[in-house]
């Protein structure tokens, strides 16, 4: 995606700051107002949600509340959680996690942090063997392992993110 920027006076900012907050973001607001300036299509990322949060009754019969009660408690959520969040994936917002969803991909940030790291300081250690003049000597074991783990772990990802985008647009 590209990034357009350009300089306006610091008025012009705080203006268009404190109305761009009522139509969901600076960004938001200039997605749409370059969209319509092109006749183009809506832009597919939303503007997010604004205004406080108000409060919605809906009646579901016995029936229906078991049903909910059982489909939120899969999820680990809350009925009224679940429900949000259900209404929240239909009007477009950001895909819903559930809590388990949300441990799941910490952890998977946690390794890859802890592999990122790992290669830093090889890296550092070939560069400072480097400059003294010492020869890099390469276990490619060690980095096949490594590519393995990266693997596994994209993988994961990729089912966590995919698995939840299919549960909340109803093919799962």
């Amino acid at each position: 995606m590209a990034l357009i920027s350009l300089r306006v006076s610091d008025e012009v900012a705080a203006e268009f700051s404190a109305f761009a907050a009522t139509q969901g973001g600076k960004s938001a607001l200039l997605r749409r107002l370059i969209a319509e300036a092109l006749a183009a299509p809506a832009p597919r990322i939303l503007a997010l949600p604004v205004g406080r949060p108000e409060k919605v009754t809906v009646r579901f019969r016995e029936s229906e509340m078991r049903q909910l009660a059982e489909v939120s408690h899969q999820r680990g959520m809350t009925r009224t959680g679940w429900i949000v969040a259900l209404v929240r994936s239909r009007l477009g917002s950001p895909v819903q996690h559930s809590p388990d969803e949300h441990d799941a991909l910490r952890a998977i940030v946690r390794e890859l942090n802890r592999i990122g790291g790992n290669i830093n300081q090889i890296a550092r250690a070939a560069n400072t063997s480097v400059l003294q003049g010492r020869a890099v000597e390469l276990d490619l074991a060690v980095i096949q392992e490594a590519k393995q783990v990266v693997e596994r772990e994209l993988a994961q990802l990729r089912n966590a993110l995919h698995g939840n985008a299919d549960y909340w647009d109803g093919r799962r």
